[in-house]
This record gives structure tokens, sequence and C-alpha cells, in this order.
């Protein structure tokens, strides 16, 4: 039997919550393989650690996490805390120090799930944005000078480097050639910024004769978000920067319906450190404690985390028993029902035992 360790962080908000019944529906799914042992270990990291400590997480943190196959994260922000102190204090150390430098992003249109695009239905809208992860935009470099005076400055200097933009770019290729459409759309805005995004388009021909039996294009980042809109079947895989496809992303989410059910996965792709896995909507301290937090993304992330580890059936049925339940109607307000957290959890579950059985 393989035993496979995941650390469980759930932060803040309604991270917990999803969290929780997210380890549920992944131990369950993996029920009946009997070689794999799953092991959840708990860390309470977060904004209620900093307010006790002062930090986010323990200055041994990735050490600790080092040892684990993969991370389960919720969600990180509080209302009291500052954002900058939430993120950079937990999320992104994580990403940038196990190099987790391919943030993917799926999207589709779930059956049962309403998109706001007009006549907009399964199969209309099916992409996967892969995101630049660990430098760009928010690569962490700059700073403040003269501060609270007059003349005060702040620069956010974003950095893009060959090895960041080469590798994102062949994942990107790499992805898009496994899917049946074989088709990418490179994002940039290198009409008006004239030397990182000019390389990162010089750096996706120069990939893309890599790979000949993929079709790509480029597009600005302005115009792609009309093109999302308004022509969401003529996209399939999408690869843009740190900061763009972060923006992009949750666009996407919403075009699909409800950034409730946007999964994450930021990816070591060479395996050296452990994955995470999380899903894209955050904290959501508004609905904290309702019961009415949508876990269809936690879940769809755990199916993400399955196929990461090899359990690649896993990852299928716990896709399929969602799709189930969403169509069946058993949706949380978010996404226009009345259930709550457990209610979708407890028929998610009944739907992969019925497959189990």
């Amino acid at each position: 039997m393989k035993r496979l360790h995941i650390a469980s962080i759930p932060a803040d908000g309604i991270g917990p919550e999803v969290i929780s019944v997210g380890i549920e529906i992944v131990q369950a799914v993996c029920e009946r393989n009997t070689n794999i042992d799953l092991e959840f270990t708990h860390f309470d990291w977060g904004s209620d650690y900093y307010r006790l400590h002062g930090v986010m997480m323990p200055a041994d943190g990735l050490e600790t996490l080092k040892k684990f196959d993969a991370i389960y994260f919720g969600a990180v922000g509080a209302p009291d805390v500052p954002d900058h102190v939430t993120l950079w204090g937990l999320r992104l150390p994580i990403c940038q120090g196990f190099d987790q430098y391919a943030n993917v992003r799926p999207t589709k249109i779930i059956p049962g799930i309403d998109s706001p695009l007009r006549n907009a239905e399964p199969g209309d809208l099916d992409w996967v944005i892969v995101r630049e992860n660990s430098e760009g935009e928010y690569s962490g470099n700059g700073g403040r000078t003269h501060r609270g005076m007059p003349e005060e400055v702040g620069t956010e200097v974003a950095i893009f480097t060959r090895v960041g933009v080469t590798r994102i770019m062949r994942y990107a290729f790499r992805l898009a050639q496994s899917r049946p459409r074989k088709y990418l759309t490179v994002v940039t805005k290198s009409n008006a910024q004239r030397h990182g995004m000019v390389m990162w388009d010089e750096i996706a021909e120069q990939v893309a004769a890599e790979f000949p039996d993929v079709t790509w294009d480029k597009m600005l980042v302005d115009a792609m978000t009309v093109r999302m809109t308004l022509q969401p079947d003529s996209l399939d895989t999408i690869v843009a920067t740190n900061l763009h496809a972060d923006i992009l992303s949750d666009l996407a989410g919403a075009l699909a319906g409800s950034i409730g059910v946007a999964p994450t996965a930021n990816i070591d792709p060479e395996g050296r450190f452990p994955s995470m896995f999380e899903p894209i909507h955050g904290s959501a301290f508004d609905i904290t404690g309702k019961g009415i937090a949508n876990p269809v993304a936690t879940f769809w992330t755990g199916a993400q985390m399955l196929d990461h580890l090899g359990l690649n059936d896993e990852a299928n049925r716990l896709i399929a028993a969602i799709e189930k339940v969403c169509a069946d109607g058993i949706l949380t307000p978010d996404v226009g029902g009345n259930a709550t957290t457990r209610q979708v959890t407890d028929a998610v579950l009944d739907a992969i035992r019925q497959m189990n059985a």
C-alpha cells in the first residue's frame, strides 16, 4: 500500500469550512482503492495564528511542508489584517519557496449551473488558463522611499526572466498538446509594455517551433476580455503572466457561473517540492459561518490534486460526481440554489458511493 501524506492548511474565512468537507470527499472517492492510504496533517496557520504570534506561519514552515506529497489549501485573508501581510505571509512564500511556477486554472460550464453568457451551454466554455506563478508583476521586487512625505515613491517592478518565461511557455504548449483541440492562446500587453512583454512574445514564438502540432495565436490582454465574453468557444488553453492570468481567471470563473466553482493548482512540474491546491474564491468573510459556502471549487481542486498524485481514475470519478450533483440542481445560493455546504457535500458523497458500489 502506498501512503500519501497531504498537508491541510484551511487558513481563513470559509477556508476551514470547505477544506473539511473537501477532505471528506477526497477520502471517499479513494475508498475503493486498497493500494492507497491518504493521510492528512492539519496546520492552523493563517490570520488567527498571526494574531497570536505576529506571523502567518512559523519560520520553519516551508521546511515542515517539504516532506508532504501535496498541500490542500483553503483561503487567506481577513478584514482586520492587511492583505499584503496575509498573502505575503503564507500563500506566496509557499508558491515561491517551492517554485510552484505553473498555476493551472481549468474553467468550464458545469451542467446545472447557468452562465451569465447568453445561450452559453456546457461545452461552449471549456478552458484551462495557465498562469506564470513565480515572477512577473507579483515578483515582490520594488519598494518605497520618503514614506509619509509629499515626494514619497512606491515602485512595483515586474520581473520577466528568459528562464521563467520559457518554462511556463513550454508547460502551456505541452498542456495544449495534450488536449483534444491542441490550441493555445498567448496573452500579453506588448503594445504598451515594451520590454518584458515583447520578450514574452518572442519566447512564445521560439517555443512554438518545438510544438508543430499545436496551433497558437496571441492576444492583448484587454482584447482578450472581449474575446472571452463574446467568443468563448474560440478559446481552449490560455497562457498569461502572473497578473494578467490572475484577472482573466476570475473573469473566467464568473463567466462559468461563479468563482465558487473555480479551482486552482500551484504546480512544481519538476516534482522537487509539494504542489499546492486551492479554490479561487478566497476567504469570503461575508458568508463565513453561515454554512452556505460553495464547496464545488474545493472538490474540483481535490480532483486536480488526485490527478497530480497519479490517481487519475479517482479524479475522474470525483469530477463526474460533481457534475451529477450540480445537474440534479443541488446548488448553493451563489449559483442560484438554496442548498447548504453540508447538503451539497452529502449529495456528492452519495454520488461517489453509487459509483463505488
